[in-house]
């Protein structure tokens, strides 16, 4: 089911999803098997749709003269 065009909050859903049907621990070694894979895809798919938002985040600061200038997201507050 995992399909690249899903957005973070659907991929987020479908892992609870799996967690919630892993959780049960009512189903067939096989299937369970095939849930785990699936969930550690949409871990990996997450992750990366993160690490994309935190570099396309931007801190905007203001200049000396008052004007906005645009810096890099950092941890820092």
């Amino acid at each position: 089911m995992n399909d690249k065009n899903l957005t973070f909050e659907q991929n987020l859903d479908r892992l609870e999803q799996i967690v919630r049907m892993l959780e049960r621990g009512d189903g067939a070694l096989e299937e369970s098997l095939k849930l785990f894979q699936e969930g550690t895809e949409l871990v990996r798919s997450c992750g990366k749709l993160l690490d994309d938002a935190e570099l396309s985040v931007k801190k905007v600061m203001v200049a000396a003269d008052g004007s906005p200038v645009e810096g890099a997201f950092n941890d820092e507050i």
